[in-house]
């Protein structure tokens, strides 16, 4: 049997673990805060201290981190799961992070022997305990190949996009979006909901209209009742829109869109609303409404 390590035990990467236990597969993790953990322990995952010795302990390493410097902080270092790599391991990072950085951390996988793959995902903690993750792949075929068996048993879909870089590229590009869209929902919200029309009624009509994206069909309800627990946050969504600016940048493709939702996520946190989930723009909006007052309602 493969030996699989999972290092972020988040609130995806611990699901993605609980799907992967499920479905049969020999699991040891870490995770800063080890409490967290402890589901994961409790349904027969193993643990290790460091990251260093979850790369020791598998064949195959994934990690979910929540930006580049955390990438980095687990990679590093005598206790990083770089010091432990070599021939015939694959190490699969599952995390948003800037293209530039994944590429060059693939070399130094590669000076190693190990292989890297970017494999970041498309969807949120509903889709993934629905199964219905999707899972985007960059970096060596055959690797990809090896690993495809084991991405469908999180996720039923996983697609190779190319060389390294490209599947956290195609990430990026799609949740860029989901900010727009978002933005534009409380927009014709709050235009129905100041003219007369109750909000309910107002979110009720949008999400059985035609531009009722599936994004919008699940967080679209939010505004209406917000989750106590971010599925994700306005500071995790802004992390996102910031690397697509900066890729935009680099290849020259204008993102206005993109840029202005990001003003909006800058609104949202000084609003002190940073940790809630990104739909909390609404409220930012509304806020700039006088339909309510975000810092209050919240």
């Amino acid at each position: 049997m493969t030996q699989l390590g999972f290092i972020g035990l988040g609130a995806m990467g611990g699901r993605m673990v609980k799907r992967l236990l499920d479905a049969g597969h020999a699991v040891t993790g870490y995770n800063r805060t080890r409490a967290r953990a402890q589901w994961l322990l409790d349904a027969g995952m193993a643990w290790a201290d460091s990251p260093r010795a979850v790369a020791q302990a598998s064949d195959v390493v994934f990690s979910m981190v929540t930006n580049t410097a955390a990438l980095h902080a687990i990679v590093d270092g005598p206790d990083g799961l770089l010091a432990a790599m070599g021939p015939g391991k694959i190490y699969v990072d599952m995390s948003t992070v800037s293209p530039a950085a994944s590429r060059a951390l693939a070399a130094r996988v590669a000076q190693t022997g190990a292989r890297m793959l970017d494999a970041p995902v498309s969807g949120s903690q509903l889709t993934l305990e629905q199964g219905k993750l999707t899972i985007m792949v960059g970096g060596d075929r055959d690797a990809f190949e090896r690993v495809r068996p084991i991405l469908l048993d999180i996720g039923p879909r996983a697609t190779y996009m190319g060389g390294n870089g490209l599947a956290v590229t195609m990430k990026i590009a799609i949740n860029l979006s989901l900010t727009v869209q978002m933005l534009a929902f409380s927009e014709g919200v709050l235009l129905a909901e100041k003219s007369g029309i109750a909000r309910e009624t107002a979110v009720e009509t949008v999400l059985h209209s035609v531009v009722a994206s599936p994004a919008m069909q699940y967080r679209g309800p939010f505004v209406l009742n917000m989750p106590e627990e971010a599925w994700f946050d306005v500071n995790m969504m802004q992390k996102d829109l910031l690397l697509a600016l900066e890729l935009g940048r680099e290849v020259e493709v204008p993102l206005p869109t993109v840029a202005v939702a990001n003003e909006w996520l800058t609104a949202a946190r000084a609003l002190g609303l940073g940790d809630k989930d990104f739909a909390i723009l609404f409220e930012t909006l509304a806020h700039m409404a006088g339909v309510g007052a975000a810092k209050e309602d919240v």
